[in-house]
Parts: structure tokens; sequence; C-alpha cells
């Protein structure tokens, strides 16, 4: 019994397989350490992982047929996949759409592709992501919505991987769960999420620019939450009942409670001990003012709690956050 991660050395990819391996679970760790943001951090998060004898680390593209029809079809005994690997980032995908369509259509079509093949396939378990809900005004955001307005390329290639997903569902009966992730942050985070930003220019003395003038709202969630709610929902396939519907779900996954983003800002001030300087600038394309997820289907079915705050979850960013670049 193996799980299949892949992301492994991203955000949350290194954090899943570290759960599962402290769980003696056997883990195939799977990344192509694309260069988005320094590749060094990537590096020292899978020197987390490479201690643990049940991990196996493969670097290789998931966009490459070859890492399917080579590489993985190799390995036996994998029976679930929680596929993380994406090319990420709203603003990112406005200069750089061409990397959005290799990484989240190609290459999330070559993972259908290996689960519909794959023998003994479990529950395949990827990420979407809150940007689906693109203008939506209804709040808090509910799997029930439409979601046919994105806002960004980034959102668009989310939307389309869960109508590629329902529609391998339906044809091939594969089980699918696809989580709609709510601003994830913590420990290993990634770069060019605002709280790691912000901390790197308070640190530095330098001013941090706040767009749509400050009125902006975020369901933070902390790493540790999203994780607990990762591996509940792994666990729990949607089953096949042979009738018109298929093995296939969307759930929310946030922390149902949305914070100013000025409330990031007086939270890192006052973990780091500096007062911000700050640059008000209006709202910049591709960005929605408020995220808030209904996350009642996921409780329900699940169990899943989240039980951190952002008075919690800011300040053991930044205790990680100064010891990770003392060491560097």
């Amino acid at each position: 019994m193996t799980t299949l991660v892949t992301g492994a050395a991203g955000f949350i990819g290194m954090h899943v397989c570290k759960k599962l391996l402290e769980a003696d679970e056997e883990v195939i760790g799977l990344d192509c350490l694309s260069d988005y943001y320094d590749v060094s951090l990537k590096e020292d998060r899978l020197a987390e992982l490479t201690p643990f004898a049940k991990f196996k680390f493969i670097k290789a593209d998931i966009s490459e047929d070859e890492t399917f029809s080579g590489i993985l079809s190799k390995i036996d005994g994998i029976t679930k996949v929680v596929h993380l690997a994406a090319q990420a980032g709203v603003r990112h995908s406005i200069t750089h759409p061409q990397s959005y369509a290799r990484s989240n259509l190609t290459g999330f079509l070559n993972i259908l592709e290996y689960g519909r093949n794959l023998p003994g396939l479990e529950h395949l378990v990827y990420a979407s992501s809150s940007s689906v809900y693109g203008g939506n005004r209804e709040l808090p955001y509910a799997v029930g919505q439409s979601v046919d307005r994105p806002v960004s390329l980034y959102a668009a290639t989310k939307k389309s991987n869960e109508l590629m997903a329902h529609s391998y569902s339906h044809l091939y009966r594969i089980p699918t769960t696809g989580l709609r992730f709510f601003t994830v942050y913590g420990p290993w985070g990634r770069p060019d999420m605002a709280y790691w930003s912000f901390t790197k220019a308070m640190l530095n003395g330098e001013i941090i620019k706040i767009f749509n003038k400050g009125d902006m709202k975020r369901d933070f969630t902390y790493i540790d939450d999203i994780v607990s709610g990762i591996l509940k929902v792994l666990k729990a396939a949607p089953a096949d009942d042979g009738d018109e519907l298929p093995p296939y779900r969307i759930y929310n996954i946030g922390n149902h409670r949305s914070e100013p983003l000025m409330n990031l800002v007086k939270t890192l001030e006052s973990s780091l001990g500096v007062t911000a300087e700050l640059e008000f600038l209006p709202m910049q394309k591709g960005d929605v003012k408020e995220t808030f997820a209904d996350i009642s289907p996921l409780q329900k079915d699940v169990g899943y709690a989240p039980v951190t705050s952002l008075d919690v979850g800011i300040p053991n960013f930044v205790k990680w956050y100064r010891s990770y670049n003392k060491e560097k």
C-alpha cells in the first residue's frame, strides 16, 4: 500500500509526505523542482523527508509522457494518489500562461490517464483552488455555487481540472476528490505568498505593497489543518454505487474565517516586533477582494475541524522563518 504524492517538494506536498511517513506509510514523492521560486527551498524541504526509510523521491515532470510510461510504470503497489503538483500563482499566470497549460492541463491529463490504468487505485485526491470562485460575490463560497467566471488563467485551469476529473470518474469510475484550497500558510511555505513576502520586506526595512488599498480579506488556513483535512479525505474515497452519479466529489478546505488583510499585517508586526511601512495601491488584475470558505460538507463527511487561528499560526511561521534563514 503506497501513496504517490506529486509536488512532493512543494509546500503542501512536503507536509503531506511527512505526515504519511510519520504514520509509517510508504510514500513515492514526485517533483520536477521547477525554478518558479528558489529551488534550494524545495531541496531543503526534501531533506526533511529523505531520512525516512519508506520515502522514495523521483525527479520528473508530470507534463512529460515519459514520466508515466517509463519511471512510474515500473513501480508497483501504488493505491492512492495525492496530486499537488501544479504551476501556482494567480499573478504569474498573467505573464507566463504557457506554463499553466503544460503543468495544470497536460500534466493533470497525464495524472488521470495514469490513474485509470493503475491497478487497484483506491482514490485520487487533487488540488483545486478557491480561485475558481472568481467573480462570485455570494459569501461564504459554497461548492454548489456557479464557478463559471474565472478572473485568472490559473483559476480557469483549476476549474478545468475539476471538469476533467468528473469525466474520468464518469467514464472509468475512478474515485476522485478535488479540494479547493483557501490561502494556505505556515512553516516551509511559498515565498510568493503575502505572509512570506511581507515578513521578508519588514525585516529588511522595505515597503510593503498593499493592493486594493487594504480592503481585502482572505480565509487564511494553517498548513497543519490543511494536511489533516487532506489525509481524512484520502481515507474516505467516494463510493461508486453503480448509478449515473460517478465516484466524484469537490470540497472547500479552509478555515471558515475571513480575515482582513490588515489583520495579517498587524499580526506580523506583533510577531516580528517591527512596524510595517506600507504603500497602498489599486487592485491587481486577477485578484479577488475576499475569500471565505463554507467547509460544512467537509466537516460533515470526514470530520474536518480546523483549529489554528491567525494569531497562533503567524507566530509559528515567524519562528520557523527566523530559524530557517539563520541556517542559510
